[in-house]
């Protein structure tokens, strides 16, 4: 899955994503930059095939 990166400015590769709840119910995925190894989020949910 693919997120974009804060630190690199870039979008990135996503290491490990895993599909979580936000506070106020609506989904999210969040993981681990391939490239620098800082934490990436990003709203929605996960497609089928990009696990």
């Amino acid at each position: 899955m693919e997120g974009y990166c804060v630190k690199c400015k870039a979008k990135q590769e996503m290491k490990d994503p895993k599909e979580i709840e936000m506070k106020n119910g609506r989904p999210a995925v969040t993981g681990i930059c391939t490239s620098c190894g800082t934490k990436m989020f990003k709203i929605g949910k996960m497609q089928k095939d990009e696990e």
